[in-house]
């Protein structure tokens, strides 16, 4: 089965796995998934006009036309919703789901995945629940509803445990650790993490057990718990490492810089820090490179090195400066000027 992973972040504070569809949805083979006999010549035209809007969809979308991609699914939606064909409509909006998570449209995200969600109910589908349950939950989390979003996932891993559906119950607990991290509560989250981490490792989702470790990590960390942070983002490094997840590996990464650099371990820190910055050029992800340049920056200035960690600001602001990203320029030209009195003090 394939799933769409969206990896949505807030400075790396947590990691939202969407998992848009628990089937395979690609517009190359939707004509093969869903055909089935229909009443007339007429309704088969329709089916075959929505088909094709979908495939189109899908070209538009990798040639960078979200906008045309969203029109031509919406398309879609309507002829398959005036013939009746209710799992069509649940593809059709997962394509949707994706996109406007991407687009960070999150109104129009929620609608589509409320109405995905009721598709799957109206067919008795209750894998396609939990999973969008899951896509529902992370969204409520990302727009500040912890709440709300723990007893949607709370909902999604009772009718996992209920399937014993080992893939549901080690995603919806993993968020539910998110959701109870958010709360504040990170001893219950960790160990919620804790318990998803065993139905992910049976289950053999490497990726799936790299974004928990992470989870984890982050929740360690903002304990203080020194030893199980380096342990736990050690664990999520290695395996992004063996998946080519670089994402991943680039938030465990971030997690074991802020870890050695709290208790002094600058020399670690460093190291890390230069496997970042070789990781951002091989992806020539100039964000990356000025997240590195900042984090070195930082740990210059915490040492006492100020001429260094200026130059490192310096870099950072010319890559702020070269993305177009006025605000960062700022920020980071503030923390410039707060060290220049440091030095004279």
């Amino acid at each position: 089965m394939k799933r769409w992973h969206l990896l949505l972040e807030a400075n790396y504070l947590f990691l939202l796995t969407f998992l848009l569809s628990p089937m395979t949805v690609t517009a190359a083979d939707i004509t093969e998934q869903l055909h089935r006999p229909l009443d007339n010549s007429v309704s088969q035209q329709s089916r075959d006009e929505a088909d094709n809007l979908v495939r189109v969809g899908e070209e538009q979308l990798s040639q960078g036309n979200s906008n045309k991609a969203i029109q031509s699914w919406l398309q879609a939606l309507g002829i398959y919703h005036s013939i009746g064909d209710l799992k069509a409509q649940g593809l059709t909006y997962d394509f949707l789901g994706k996109e406007y998570v991407q687009l960070n449209l999150l109104k129009e995200a929620e609608d589509t995945l409320r109405r995905r969600l009721a598709i799957a109910r109206d067919v008795h589908d209750f894998q396609a629940q939990i999973f969008g349950l899951n896509n529902i939950g992370s969204l409520l989390l990302q727009k500040g509803e912890p709440v709300a979003a723990s007893q949607t996932f709370g909902e999604a891993l009772e009718i996992s445990q209920n399937l014993k559906n080992i893939e549901g119950e080690g995603l919806s607990l993993s968020n539910l650790g998110l959701a109870t991290a958010r709360l504040g509560d990170y001893n219950k989250a960790i160990k919620l993490y804790e318990a998803a981490l065993v139905f992910r490792q049976l289950s053999g989702d490497r990726v799936a057990q790299t974004n928990t470790f992470n989870n984890a990590g982050d929740a360690y960390l903002a304990i203080g718990n020194y030893p199980d942070t380096v342990s736990t983002y050690g664990s999520a490094l290695q395996l992004a490492k063996t998946t080519g997840d670089r994402i991943s590996e680039l938030r465990a990464i971030d997690g074991l810089v802020t870890a050695h650099q709290s208790v002094g371990r600058y020399e670690r820190a460093f190291d890390l820090l230069e496997e970042r910055l070789a990781i951002a050029n091989q992806l020539q992800n100039q964000r990356e490179e000025l997240k590195s340049f900042e984090s070195y920056a930082e740990i210059y200035e915490q040492m006492g090195n100020y001429p260094t960690a200026r130059n490192f600001y310096e870099r950072a602001i010319l890559l702020a400066r070269s993305l177009k990203d006025s605000k960062k320029e700022l920020l980071l030209i503030d923390k410039m000027n707060k060290l220049k009195k440091h030095k004279h003090k």
